[in-house]
């Protein structure tokens, strides 16, 4: 029990900026087995964006509350994925070959596709999450706010998770294609999960879909299938795979899941 909590932490000081014990470090042993745990830190990360929502929505307006609830993802995570998708957005826009593309991912400078892309992604985001409270069907009796919100939570619950189960997924059929010894990503890649530690990724990840009908496990189809193309791409391009490129994975699928939640909801 004592590693598994340490592997957890891990995975949380991996992914966040939440504070964890202070025995919990950067070791290959423990990094290599963190993202069995990543869908779990998707449900931390999706539960204080939902509560931000929650109470700005209930005080002020649901647009300040999308705000809010975006804002606090941003605060835990400290735009970690976002990172890495403003990263391939100027790495894979400005890059022609292999060696290009890969020193533009290691600069810490954003560029202008960089923006592009981040500016495109929030606003996507935005504008998917927007339609999500309208499924809070009006209720004739005292409303509890938990119950008349479960399908915005449980949404993004499983945005949150299910994207992050994507780069793992990655992770476990492709090839780094970064130097491995400068990056904390790459020392990850040393050795994939066993078949347990990846069935306990994917069983936590579809967890939230539980509590859904059945057509909502429909939703992670698409996901999967634009995790395919990118990592396509990316193997096409550079050979495999880095840590900016598992960002974009994450940051890409979250809006996929988000759209797949609105079609399902409103044809099936």
């Amino acid at each position: 029990m004592k590693r598994e909590l340490r592997i957890f932490f891990t995975a949380i000081m991996f992914l966040t900026r939440i504070r964890v014990p202070a025995t919990t470090d950067h070791s290959p042993e423990y990094l290599q087995q963190a993202p069995r745990y990543f869908p779990v830190v998707g449900w931390i990360v999706g539960a204080i964006s939902c509560l931000f929502f929650l109470v700005f929505s209930r005080y002020i307006s649901t647009d300040a509350g999308l705000i809010a609830s975006m804002i606090a993802g941003l605060f835990v995570t400290g735009a970690f994925h976002e990172d890495g998708l403003a990263d391939v957005c100027d790495a894979f826009g400005g890059g022609w070959t292999r060696e290009k593309i890969l020193e533009i991912m290691k600069d810490s400078r954003i560029g202008a596709f960089g923006a592009i892309g981040l500016i495109m992604a929030l606003a996507s985001k935005y504008a998917l999450l927007k339609e999500l409270p309208a499924f809070t069907p009006e209720l004739g009796h005292p409303h509890i706010i938990f119950y008349d919100y479960r399908y915005f939570i449980l949404g993004v619950l499983s945005a949150h998770s299910l994207s992050r189960l994507m780069p793992v997924l990655v992770m476990q059929t492709g090839e780094y294609a970064g130097v491995a010894d400068r990056s904390k990503s790459g020392a990850m890649t040393g050795r994939r999960l066993s078949a347990a530690g990846l069935v306990t990724a994917i069983l936590l990840a579809l967890a939230p879909l539980a509590f859904l009908p059945w057509h909502y496990w429909l939703i992670p189809l698409p996901a999967l299938y634009a995790t395919y193309e990118l990592n396509k791409y990316f193997k096409r391009w550079i050979g495999g795979y880095t840590g900016d490129c598992l960002g974009a994975i994450q940051q890409v699928t979250e809006i996929v899941i988000y759209l797949g939640f609105i079609i399902v909801w409103r044809y099936f």
